[in-house]
């Protein structure tokens, strides 16, 4: 069982909703959101609202990895 259905919070500072979603603290710094965070380990947890935010955020950068694998793996 992970943290995330043990019922964690979200990383996001301010916010107290549960998480729904982990991702790694590099692939999160990567991408350029206006959240600030308090990193907990390598893994960050985001609610519903701010793991939406993170994926739009994170569009560009996926497209631009399936692109990489496609043409070059």
């Amino acid at each position: 069982m992970g943290k995330v259905k043990k019922g964690i919070t979200c990383s996001v500072t301010g916010c107290t909703n549960p998480a729904v979603k982990s991702v790694s603290s590099d692939e999160f710094s990567m991408v350029q959101t206006n959240l600030s965070v308090n990193v907990r380990g390598s893994k960050i947890y985001l609610c519903k609202e701010h793991y939406k935010v993170f994926k739009k955020a994170s569009k560009k950068l996926r497209r631009l990895e399936r692109w990489r694998i496609s043409r070059f793996g």
